[in-house]
């Protein structure tokens, strides 16, 4: 989901096209900086697929309507491996050459792959600079931390098995049975509790040996302040 990311759109498809995404599926809603027009010409070259956020016609919000519209698009149930993310984050796979094939190696029996955040800060930039953002903000939490609430959240790429209703903002949704290998970000395997529901990960489910997803929420200070006027 996006409304107004332009100028963060480009480095997130290049860096997830290099690693291993095939497909990207993109709502918008309420956008006036061009986001809409960029992803429309990405979308024309093949790169993306976009589309407007349904949520006013089916009186939810903005990310929970895109996701339950999502659940019908042919890219969505033809999808080997499916995943929501924001453009503010970064999957980052650790093992063999950095690729979501060498994740998928590591642990070749899962189902479920949950990646917990690693929470960046804004390094002391104060301006934005038209520069990747992998580049500029280096800096960020320890492995082991407990505040605020969302710094073990966490989002799951999962097999498209038939073993969920459907896509959800931090996990699939809707758990239907069977016995999927659910593992964290160091191959070990999820606590049974999650797979009804949760999002956070805790000391006995959180990991990063394998893979990070690297959340840039802050970005620089004069990035902050747009985000924040977006609402």
């Amino acid at each position: 989901c996006m409304k107004n990311e332009g100028p963060f759109i480009l480095e997130w498809l290049a860096y997830h096209r290099m690693i291993g995404v095939d497909d990207f599926l993109v709502y918008t809603n309420d956008c006036d900086d061009g986001t809409d027009t960029l992803l429309d010409a990405l979308q024309a070259h093949g790169i993306v697929q976009r589309r407007d956020n349904p949520f006013r016609e089916t009186g939810g919000k903005p990310q929970q309507s895109a996701l339950l519209a999502a659940d019908s698009e042919p890219l969505v149930q033809n999808a080997g491996w499916i995943i929501s993310m924001d453009v503010d984050e970064f999957i980052n796979v650790h093992v063999g050459g950095g690729r979501l094939p060498d994740l998928y190696a590591a642990v070749e029996e899962a189902g479920l792959i949950s990646l917990t955040w690693r929470l960046f800060g804004n390094c002391d930039v104060e301006a934005y600079e038209d520069r990747p953002i992998v580049a500029q903000f280096t800096r960020c939490a320890p492995h082991l931390i407990r505040r605020p609430h969302q710094a073990w959240g966490f989002k799951t790429l999962f097999r498209n098995q038939g073993l969920f209703k459907g896509m959800g903002v931090h996990r699939p949704r809707g758990y239907l049975g069977g016995t999927p290998l659910w593992v964290n970000g160091s191959g070990q395997p999820m606590p049974e509790r999650f797979y009804k529901e949760g999002w956070r990960s805790g000391v006995d489910s959180y990991g990063y040996d394998l893979v990070t997803l690297n959340h840039y929420a802050v970005r620089s200070v004069e990035s902050f302040l747009v985000k924040r006027d977006r609402g």
